[in-house]
């Protein structure tokens, strides 16, 4: 019927086609919502990193922190719930960017376990000792919350941490077996945090040292 606004497309109306393309329209921003939420936590972490590099993590207040991002307090707040989650947040983005430098040492040496391994550990090692961020967690330094997070409470951190390892371990060295691979991430995992937080030499000599007591069991497990 010619004359069905409908079948004309006029102004102000909508047909059935017109109505699911608009809610296709509507599912499409969501990835952008996503997208903004991500940027708001990362610049509130980023802003909080920040901080820490001049004053201890006790001496930061979720004002600070809205304040170097440019938000309201209660906008960290409703994001993270508490300082408590929002320092949880911060060591674990932590961890996952030690996960990626250690996935690039494993990369560059997967073809020897011990080089490997002793390559990686060196990379965590040495960060404990230069980043200020690091410091704080692996030593408590002007609060013992932050350390609580790797250690006493720390479980949710190495569990994650201890996964995204795994991955990187079955990516490059694909002949052992899943259990396998999880059991050498997690030692790897608490021996990193162990000897960043007492440290019993050079991060060199204990790379090597660790790398000759797992790269047997790599070597073993690939049967090489």
């Amino acid at each position: 019927m010619v004359g069905d606004p409908r079948r004309l497309g006029l102004p102000g109306l909508r047909g059935p086609r017109q109505g699911r393309l608009r809610a296709r329209g509507v599912t499409r921003r969501a990835p952008y919502a996503q997208a903004a939420k991500e940027l708001l936590r990362e610049s509130l972490l980023d802003g909080a990193r920040e901080l820490l590099a001049e004053r201890d993590w006790a001496d930061v207040t979720m004002a600070q922190i809205a304040a170097a991002a440019g938000v309201s307090r209660q906008t960290v707040y409703n994001e993270f719930g508490s300082r408590e989650e929002f320092a949880q947040a911060l060591v674990v983005r932590e961890a996952e960017r030690f996960v990626a430098a250690v996935h690039e040492a494993v990369r560059a040496n997967a073809a020897d376990p011990v080089k490997a391994l002793a390559a990686a550990f060196e990379v965590f090692l040495l960060a404990a000792e230069e980043d200020p961020l690091v410091r704080a967690v692996l030593t408590g330094q002007g609060s013992e919350e932050l350390l609580a997070l790797v250690t006493t409470q720390g479980e949710p951190v190495l569990q994650r941490a201890t996964e995204q390892l795994q991955a990187v371990v079955l990516e490059h060295w694909d002949g052992l077996r899943p259990a396998q691979a999880r059991l050498l991430s997690e030692a790897v995992v608490r021996l990193a945090i162990s000897y960043a937080t007492l440290p019993s030499g050079p991060s060199a000599m204990t790379a090597a040292q660790v790398s000759a007591l797992l790269g047997p069991f790599v070597r073993d497990a690939l049967g090489t």
